[in-house]
C-alpha cells in the first residue's frame, strides 16, 4: 500500500457524473466474454437469454405458458444481471474518478533545463514532456520540481506535503541518501541542479495513477475460496432444477394414465426457480465489493495495490499512525514560547514575530498570529521599518531581520535579530563569541523529546528564547477504512474525538 495527501472529495453513492456512464457500462458488460468471469451471474445471464426467446415464441402462440408471465419472469432476470453490472460499474467509476484527481498533482510546469550541467549556466524553458532520463534542469526557489530527478548539485529545503504528507520541509542536497527529488513538490530556499531519473510517463505520480486505473487486480485467497464455493452450490441447484423436469413429464404421464389432466413444469418456471436457488447477490456484487473496497480506501489516501491490501486493512485492530498529513493538518504551528531567563514571555514574542514578518512559510505565519492572540502585538508596517530581512536558507537555516537606525540613506545595521534551528543559532552565537545559556538548551531537548521543533530567537546578540511549534491533529480520525473508530491521544495535546463523536 501508499500513502498519499490527497484532499478527501468524497462525492455522493449515486453522483450523476458517475451514475451515467455506469448505466451505458452496465449494457457494454453484456456480452458473454464479460459474464463469463461470474459464473454464477453466467448462469442467469443464459437464463435471461432462454427466457427471451421463449417469450418470442409464445408471442407467436406456441409457448409453452402465458406471454405475460414469461416476459415477467424475463424482464427480472435481465434486470439482475444489469443491477450486478450496474454495481460493478459504478465502484469502478469511482476508481477512476479517484485517479482523475490523483491526476491533479501532475502539474503543467516548465523547467529551466540547463545546456551545462552546472549553475550560473545559461538555460531554457522546456515542458516536462520534452525532458528525458540524463536531461539536467534548475530549480530555485518557489519552482516546482517539473519530474522527479536526483540532485547533482546545491542543497535547499523542498516542500513534499503534496506527496508523502509531511508536514515540515526536508533537505535535499547532492550526494548521500537524501538526492532524490519527485515531480510536483516545491523548492522553498536555495535552488538545486537535477538529473532526470525517468522519462514523462514513468514518474511517482504517474506509476499511481496507473495503480488506481488498473482495473485488472488479482483476486485474493478469500475470493478464490468464496468463488470456487458459489460454483459448486451453483452446480448442485442446476443439477437439482434439471432433474425436475423429468420428473414432472413422469408425474404428467402417470396423471393421464389415470385419466387426469396435468400440464409439466415449463421452463420458464425452472429457470426463475434455479435463480432464486443459487446465490445470485453474492455472485453479482463479489466484483465489485472488491473495486469499492480499494475505492474506499483511497478516500482514506491510501492506494492499495491489491485486494489482499484491503483484507489485510480489514483485519486491523490497532492502528498507529505518524505524525504527518495522515492525523494531521499538514503544517507545523506556533503553540508556545519559552523565554529565556531574564527575558518575558511578551519580550520574547514581540521578536519572535518581528523575525517573521517577512516569513511568508506556514510555520513564520503562525508565529505572527500567535505573539497576537497571546499579547495582543500587532504586526507591524514593513515599509515603515528601515530594516532588511534575511530569507531562510538551507545553508544557514535561519532567517530574521536586519534593523537600522535610519540616520543614514544607506542603512546602519545596529540590531540584528534571527530565528532558527537550535544547532545553528547555537553555530551563530559561537562564531560570533557569545555564549548559549544551557537553561535554553534544556528547553530544545525537552522540546525536541516531545516530538515538536524548537526554534531559537536571539535578538541583537542576546538569546531571547525558544519557540514550540507542532503538528496540528485533526479533530476526527478514522481508520483508512471506516470500520475501526481510532482514538490519537498525541502527547501534550488534549483528548482528539474521534468518528462516533465520542471523547474518552
Amino acid at each position: 500500500m501508499s500513502n498519499l495527501n490527497l484532499s478527501k472529495n468524497r462525492s455522493p453513492l449515486f453522483d450523476a457524473s458517475l451514475v451515467k456512464p455506469a448505466i451505458i457500462d452496465a449494457f457494454c458488460k453484456l456480452t458473454p466474454r464479460t459474464q463469463w468471469r461470474s459464473p454464477v451471474m453466467f448462469v442467469v445471464y443464459v437464463g435471461s437469454i432462454i427466457t427471451s426467446l421463449l417469450y418470442v415464441q409464445a408471442l407467436f402462440g406456441k409457448g409453452e405458458a402465458d406471454a405475460g408471465f414469461i416476459l415477467a419472469i424475463s424482464i427480472w432476470l435481465w434486470f439482475t444481471v444489469l443491477f450486478a453490472n450496474f454495481a460493478e460499474a459504478i465502484a469502478e467509476g469511482r476508481s477512476k474518478a479517484q485517479a482523475a484527481s490523483l491526476k491533479g498533482l501532475k502539474q503543467t510546469v516548465m523547467a529551466k533545463k540547463l545546456a551545462i550541467p552546472k549553475h550560473g549556466t545559461t538555460w531554457l524553458p522546456a515542458s516536462v514532456q520534452d525532458l528525458r532520463k540524463g536531461d539536467v534542469f534548475l530549480v530555485e526557489a518557489n519552482d516546482v520540481i517539473a519530474i522527479d530527478g536526483e540532485v547533482i548539485e546545491g542543497v535547499a529545503t523542498v516542500d513534499e506535503s503534496a506527496i508523502t504528507g509531511e508536514s515540515a520541509p526536508v533537505i535535499r542536497e547532492s550526494g548521500g541518501d537524501f538526492s532524490s527529488v519527485t515531480g510536483g513538490t516545491r523548492v522553498l530556499s536555495d535552488w538545486l541542479v537535477v538529473r532526470v531519473t525517468s522519462n514523462p510517463g514513468e514518474a511517482f505520480i504517474d506509476r499511481m495513477i496507473a495503480m488506481v486505473e488498473g482495473a485488472q487486480r488479482q483476486k485474493t485467497p478469500n475470493e478464490v475460496a468464496l468463488t470456487i464455493l458459489l460454483i459448486a452450490l451453483t452446480i448442485i441447484f442446476l443439477v437439482v432444477t434439471v432433474t425436475l423436469l423429468p420428473f414432472s413429464l413422469f408425474s404428467v404421464g402417470a396423471a393421464t394414465a389415470l385419466g387426469m389432466s396435468s400440464a409439466p413444469v415449463s421452463i420458464t418456471v425452472l429457470i426463475a426457480l434455479l435463480v432464486c436457488l443459487i446465490p445470485t447477490t453474492i455472485g453479482g456484487l463479489l466484483s465489485a465489493i472488491g473495486v469499492a473496497g480499494m475505492s474506499r480506501m483511497m478516500q482514506a489516501n491510501v492506494i492499495a495495490t491489491s485486494g489482499r491490501a484491503v483484507e489485510a486493512a480489514g483485519d486491523v485492530d490497532v492502528l498507529l499512525l505518524d505524525k504527518t498529513g495522515t492525523i494531521t493538518l499538514g503544517n507545523r504551528q506556533a503553540s508556545e514560547f519559552f523565554p529565556a531567563p531574564g527575558v518575558t514571555a511578551v519580550q520574547l514574542a514581540d521578536v519572535a514575530q518581528l523575525a517573521s514578518l517577512a516569513d511568508e512559510t506556514p510555520e513564520g505565519r503562525s508565529i505572527v498570529v500567535l505573539a497576537k492572540q497571546r499579547f495582543n502585538i500587532r504586526e507591524r508596517e514593513m515599509a515603515t521599518l528601515q530594516a532588511h530581512f534575511v530569507p531562510f536558507t538551507a545553508q544557514t537555516r535561519m532567517s530574521g531581520v536586519d534593523i537600522g537606525d535610519g540616520t543614514e540613506q544607506a542603512l546602519r545595521m545596529v540590531r540584528v535579530v534571527r530565528k532558527g534551528a537550535a544547532d545553528a543559532v547555537r553555530k551563530f552565537q559561537e562564531t560570533a563569541g557569545r555564549a548559549f545559556p544551557a537553561e535554553v538548551m534544556k528547553t530544545v531537548d525537552d522540546i525536541s523529546r516531545r516530538g515538536s521543533t524548537p526554534l531559537v530567537v536571539v535578538d541583537d546578540g542576546k538569546v531571547m528564547g525558544t519557540i514550540e511549534l507542532k503538528d496540528i491533529v485533526k479533530v476526527f480520525q478514522c481508520d483508512p477504512i471506516g470500520e475501526l473508530q481510532t482514538e490519537v491521544k498525541p502527547l501534550g495535546l488534549a483528548p482528539v474525538q474521534n468518528c462516533a463523536g465520542s471523547r474518552q
